[in-house]
């Protein structure tokens, strides 16, 4: 039954080869079952119900990705990225509630469910230059690699509440102490994970980030893992956590100018890190026809929407289709069956809660400075040869590490690109998404900063 309706000979692949590429897309993704429990619950979310949530709107998004997206091998789960941005800005800086953020991630995934049955979504994201998307998957992983460093403790800021700004140490951020252990775990279980992955293993992240966790049970005091909320507390049990975020996402402040600029922020970077993501699966998989158009786009998109709509209502931030899909398509998948595959894997991890919420937060920021480097290396297809194309690129990659916003990159990049175009003479032929983005931008911009 699946061989006819996912079509294997059509596609060039059969049954194991599917079920291979499966297997190997979540290797390469389950982190994600140890970062957003760990990320989120910085900004007040309950981690156990984070991660059941986070399996959950997984499972759901890759099982549509398989039956309704059926030609497409794509892994999907809550995007790293933005949910650091909704732990460390919305939740952090704003102040806003769990349940509001929530609620924000809900209306922006209904925002993005409606434009993925239409045209639009595939216009716009057809229409975006390259060199555009390569520099914003780049600034997000900066911004991700600046997280990392201070969950890890590698680096420490040097600010202090209510003393003057002459006063304060201009240095801002600086080294943290390699004399804690905990940091030094981290420090290993990132080299640990660099090493894997050059000598091509399979789930490098994940296997790194479990020995790491394992041997800090083993050397580290019980009153140093207690105070990190990292003590050992089994591996496997059929005690799920409760799911204390379950439709609890709150619209009360959905409509205010704060919690707009939120909603505009997630809908935006979701757009584009899925647009990023799919058309280099897309180059892999080869689904771009002669005229660089993704086929079946719209079909991904679905899917990656209804993932976040039921991200939002069982408590956990938004959810997009991973890189990491890339690695099975190397191992050939090439139909949703490799979705399915890594739909159920997800649902087997129910039963390793304890193991998955245990793992040290330095380990969580090593994993996060690994996926930072894989966003990064996309920079070099940028064409640095005309700068009209690299500078916004960089600009992006820039801006949002250092103003602590993706948003902020984002717009910057945009409002820059069309800038240069006008004042270059060479609006002909630039696509009328652009300025609809770069205006927005430029409003997002002056109402915001």
């Amino acid at each position: 039954m699946l061989e006819k309706f996912f079509n294997y000979k059509k596609h060039k692949t059969n049954f194991k080869t599917e079920v291979v590429a499966g297997v190997t897309t979540f290797l390469t993704m389950a982190y994600i079952l140890a970062l957003n429990p760990g990320i989120l619950e910085a900004g007040g979310f309950d981690r156990g119900a984070v991660f059941v949530a986070t399996i959950i709107a997984a499972a759901v998004a890759c099982f549509v990705m398989a039956f309704y997206g059926k030609t497409w091998p794509i892994g999907l789960a809550p995007g790293m990225g933005l949910n650091a941005f909704v732990a460390f800005v919305v939740c952090g800086s704003m102040g806003y509630s769990p349940n509001e953020a929530l609620g924000a991630v809900l209306i922006a995934g209904i925002l993005f469910l409606i434009i993925s049955i239409t045209p639009i979504r595939a216009w716009i994201i057809n229409s975006i230059p390259r060199s555009l998307k390569l520099g914003i998957g780049a600034g997000i992983g900066l911004f991700l690699a600046i997280i990392g460093f201070e969950i890890m403790g590698l680096t420490v800021s040097t600010f202090i509440e209510g003393v003057p700004w002459a006063y304060q140490d201009p240095t801002l951020i600086k080294l943290g102490s390699l004399k804690n252990p905990l940091v030094l775990i981290g420090v290993a279980a990132l080299i640990t994970m660099f090493v894997l992955e050059q000598m091509k293993i399979k789930g490098s992240i994940i296997i790194s980030m479990i020995a790491w966790t394992i041997i800090s049970w083993l050397v580290l005091p019980a009153d140093m893992q207690a105070a990190n909320f990292s003590a050992f507390k089994g591996i496997a049990s059929f005690d799920i956590p409760a799911m204390t975020h379950l439709f609890t996402f709150d619209l009360s402040n959905a409509f205010t100018a704060g919690m707009a600029s939120v909603i505009f922020t997630l809908f935006f970077v979701d757009f584009f890190d899925t647009a990023g993501t799919l058309t280099s699966v897309a180059n892999v998989a080869g689904k771009v026809d002669k005229n660089g158009k993704v086929k079946d786009i719209e079909k991904a998109m679905l899917a990656d929407s209804v993932g976040t709509v039921v991200g939002a209502l069982v408590g956990t931030t938004t959810v997009t289709s991973y890189v990491e899909s890339a690695a099975g398509v190397k191992e050939g998948g090439r139909t949703g069956m490799t979705s399915l595959v890594v739909g159920i894997a997800f649902l087997f991890c129910l039963f390793f809660a304890d193991l998955f919420t245990s793992i040290p937060k330095q380990v969580d920021g090593a994993a996060l400075i690994f996926v930072a480097v894989l966003f990064v290396k996309g920079i070099t297809d940028i064409d640095w040869d005309d700068i009209a194309e690299a500078g916004p690129a960089v600009l992006a990659m820039i801006a949002m590490p250092l103003t602590y916003s993706i948003s902020n990159g984002i717009a910057i990049a945009f409002v820059t690109y069309a800038l240069i175009k006008i004042f270059t003479g060479k609006v002909e032929g630039v696509s009328a998404a652009i300025w609809i983005v770069a205006i927005l931008s430029a409003l997002n911009l002056y109402i915001y900063s």
